[in-house]
């Protein structure tokens, strides 16, 4: 009997330690290894122990879009010395017809975002388009030196500049070209010059003309 009982046990240990892989077979009395004191456990989600920490909340996504036009470093002499502000120019929209340009000045880069972004966003027009998220009609305006022309072209895509170019794509508007008459470089005037022309599809400005002709018809 006990000669029978080493044959089984060798043939069982061979079974475990012979073959091509590893076998699921373990010995009797197997215990998994425990990690000593002071020593951290990981889950196996992930080789990484950073990641298995608490999640993140995400962050949630802004109601427009925003880009930059332009940031300016204004220096200004004082009695106790130079004072250091920062002005920015940006341009909001959703890319779903609203669209505005706003300014904001501040001693920090990231305040001065802030206060244009807020800016932006109480100019801000809703602008009536087509079907095709095109404009209707040719458009000219002239915002102090900055003179602009847009005038729908369907099927072309867009064909724009500079300033105008951000805002009509942060409009949403497609099939465009637009054209920057004046010599002047000023991306603030020709952003402003480009939601005046647009402002003639502003859906207040447009509700206003229709009551205006139907109360002139009763009268």
């Amino acid at each position: 009997m006990d000669t029978e009982n080493k044959v089984n046990n060798t043939s069982a240990t061979v079974s475990i330690n012979t073959g091509a892989g590893k076998t699921d077979k373990k010995p009797e009395g197997f215990q998994p290894r425990r990690p000593f004191s002071g020593q951290r456990s990981f889950s196996p989600r992930s080789k990484n122990p950073r990641r298995n920490g608490p999640m993140r909340a995400e962050r949630a996504k802004p109601e427009f879009e925003q880009k930059i036009l332009n940031i300016r470093r204004v220096t200004r002499v004082t009695s106790g010395g130079k004072r250091l502000n920062f002005s920015v120019y940006i341009v909001a929209g959703d890319k779903k017809g609203k669209v505005g340009v706003g300014t904001g000045k501040a001693n920090d880069t990231s305040v001065a975002i802030e206060k244009a972004y807020r800016n932006a966003k109480k100019n801000m027009l809703h602008l009536n388009l087509t079907k095709d998220m095109s404009i209707p009609h040719e458009v000219l305006a002239k915002y102090c030196s900055g003179k602009v022309v847009i005038m729908p072209t369907p099927g072309r895509g867009n064909n724009a500049g500079s300033a105008v170019r951000s805002v009509i794509e942060l409009a949403g508007i497609k099939d465009i070209t637009a054209k920057i008459i004046s010599p002047s470089k000023n991306k603030l005037n020709i952003a402003r010059a480009a939601v005046l022309a647009l402002s003639v599809f502003d859906k207040k400005r447009f509700t206003n003309k229709v009551s205006e002709s139907k109360e002139e018809i009763k009268k």
